[in-house]
C-alpha cells in the first residue's frame, strides 16, 4: 500500500474532498497540494544523480512535510493554473515564472517513480481532444454521429444539407471571465445561418441524434457506474437547464459497450473517464442504440446519485492500482 497519497487539486475542490474522506477511512496518509501555491506556502527540492536514478527530495506545505520518494499514488484533479500565482508580476515575468514552475515543479510531480496516477495529466491531455475521442470510439466499434470539423463554409453547408438537422458544439467551451466560468451549450444550426464567419476558427458539426434520453457512464478502474438522464423539457443539452430537475435512473450498460469503454481507457492510458452517450430509440427494436458523444477524462461526478460509491472506487484504484 502506498505510504503517501498526493492529491493535486485546488483547496475548494469538493469532489476531491469525497475521495480524501474515503482514503482517510482507510487510514492512509493524504497530502493535498495545489502546485499554484509555489512560494512560501509550497516549498520543494528534488535531486537526482550521484548514483540515484529517480528523483528524491521533499515537499513542504504549512501542514505537511513529505519525502517525494515515499509517494505511492497521485490523484490528479483540478489544480489552479500556475499563472494564478504570479499576477502581481509584469506580463513577461508572469509568463516566465509560470512556465518555469510548470516545467520544474510540474515536471517533478508528473514523473515520480513507480507511482500510480489517477489520471496522469499527460494522459488527460491526450484524451481531451474531441477528434481523438471520436476516432478512438469509432475504431473500438462504438456508434458515433456523422461528424464534420471544418472552417470551410461550403463544406459546412453541404454537411447540413446532407445530414440535417445538425448541431454545433464547442471543443472546449467558452473561456473563463472575471465573472467566472461560462459555457456554450450544444445547439441546433440551420444551413442558411452558416456564413463566412466560420473561416475564423474550427467548428464541430454533427448529425443530430433523435435521442430518447442521455446516459452518463463513469468508469473507475473496471467499475462502471451508469445513469440514464432525462430532462423534463426534453432539452437538447441536459447541462443547460436546472440540474435539480434532472431525472436519474440506473441503467445497464450493454456488454459490448462496456468492453469498448475499458479498451478506450487503455488506449489513452487512463484509469477513469466520464462518458456521455445519447440513447436513440430504434424502430422495431426493444433496445436503444448507444451513440457515443464524448469522454471527459477528468470529469465531474460528485453530483451523481451514486457519488459515495464512486469515491470509494477511486480510493480502491488509488491504493491498489487499476490492474488489480
Amino acid at each position: 500500500m502506498p505510504q503517501t497519497v498526493l492529491v493535486i487539486t485546488s483547496a475548494e475542490d469538493l469532489t476531491a474532498n469525497m475521495v480524501i474522506e474515503a482514503l482517510n477511512e482507510r487510514r492512509v496518509q493524504v497530502v493535498r497540494v495545489n502546485p499554484a501555491d509555489i512560494g512560501a506556502e509550497l516549498v520543494f527540492s528534488a535531486v537526482i544523480g550521484d548514483g540515484r536514478e529517480e528523483w528524491a527530495g521533499r515537499l513542504r506545505t504549512p501542514s505537511r512535510d513529505i519525502a517525494l520518494e515515499k509517494v505511492g499514488a497521485v490523484y490528479h484533479r483540478r489544480p489552479h493554473p500556475f499563472s494564478a500565482r504570479f499576477t502581481r508580476l509584469s506580463v513577461t515575468a508572469q509568463k516566465f515564472a509560470a512556465t518555469e514552475a510548470q516545467y520544474g515543479l510540474g515536471g517533478i510531480l508528473n514523473n515520480l517513480h513507480g507511482v500510480v496516477y489517477v489520471n496522469h495529466p499527460a494522459a488527460n491531455s491526450r484524451a481531451d481532444y474531441k477528434p481523438a475521442q471520436l476516432q478512438t470510439a469509432a475504431r473500438l466499434g462504438l456508434s458515433i454521429p456523422p461528424t464534420l470539423i471544418t472552417n470551410d463554409v461550403e463544406q459546412a453547408r453541404r454537411f447540413a444539407a446532407e445530414h440535417g438537422p445538425v448541431i454545433y458544439k464547442s471543443f472546449r467551451g467558452a473561456p473563463s471571465t472575471s465573472e467566472g466560468c461560462s459555457a456554450i451549450w450544444t445547439q441546433r444550426v440551420a444551413e442558411h445561418t452558416l456564413d463566412d464567419s466560420l473561416s475564423v476558427t474550427a467548428h464541430l458539426f454533427q448529425k443530430e441524434v433523435r435521442k430518447s434520453s442521455d446516459a452518463r457512464v463513469t468508469v473507475i478502474g473496471r467499475r462502471v457506474f451508469a445513469s440514464r438522464i432525462t430532462t423534463p423539457d426534453g432539452a437538447l443539452d441536459w447541462r443547460s437547464g436546472d440540474w435539480e430537475q434532472l431525472v436519474h435512473e440506473p441503467i445497464d450498460v450493454p456488454e459490448q459497450v462496456r468492453e469498448a469503454l475499458y479498451a478506450y481507457l487503455d488506449r489513452f492510458g487512463l484509469v477513469f473517464g466520464c462518458f456521455d452517450f445519447a440513447l436513440e430509440a430504434v424502430d422495431g427494436q426493444a433496445s436503444e442504440a448507444w451513440i457515443f458523444i464524448e469522454c471527459n477524462p477528468n470529469g465531474q461526478w460528485a453530483w451523481l446519485p451514486d457519488a459515495d460509491a464512486m469515491a470509494h472506487a477511486f480510493a480502491d484504484v488509488i491504493l491498489k492500482g487499476w490492474w488489480s
